[in-house]
């Protein structure tokens, strides 16, 4: 949802083309069951450079399939989601771009609109500063975006929506 998100937000200046979330994951199984399995291309440009973007698979089962993708990369955008916090496959996302020498992350804390507290927000974000000081990353510095990617999609909820894709655009 988050590249879709991305290439749809920067397409209104003409830095993208928009995909849509299954022009992204086209394979039968992906659409079936709504995640990512095998790594997609999507290319777009900010004010600052251009980005060759591989989106890779979060769901654990098919981490393996990122590594192809991670092995080339430049800097990474690592997804959380607000509601449910680091998963097990966020610990090994840390670790292979750690193993595999990626020099950059920025995270973006998803799905924002799904959580009332406040408190639950800041948490989540202190459990990923410590996950990625503890392989090494400057978990304190690396920058953290929360916001809502459908809300990007769906052109509602601006604040947590398209101005939230953005911001992590200027991070990138």
């Amino acid at each position: 949802t988050l590249t879709a998100a991305i290439t749809m937000t920067l397409a209104k200046s003409g830095g993208a083309t928009a995909k849509k979330y299954d022009e992204i994951d086209a394979a039968p199984e992906e659409k079936a069951r709504g995640i990512t399995i095998n790594t997609a291309h999507v290319e777009y440009e900010t004010a600052n450079r251009h980005y060759a973007h591989v989106d890779c698979p979060g769901h654990a089962d098919y981490v393996k399939n990122m590594i192809t993708g991670a092995a080339q990369m430049d800097g990474a955008i690592l997804v959380v989601s607000a509601a449910d916090g680091p998963m097990p496959q966020t610990r090994e996302h840390i670790l292979l771009a750690r193993q595999v020498g990626v020099p950059a992350l920025v995270v973006f804390m998803n799905k924002v609109d799904m959580v009332d507290d406040e408190e639950l927000l800041d948490l989540v974000e202190m459990e990923v500063r410590e996950l990625l000081s503890s392989y090494d990353f400057p978990g304190d510095d690396i920058p953290i975006v929360k916001g809502s990617a459908l809300a990007a999609v769906e052109n509602r909820d601006a604040g947590i929506g398209e101005e939230k894709i953005l911001a992590l655009m200027a991070e990138v």
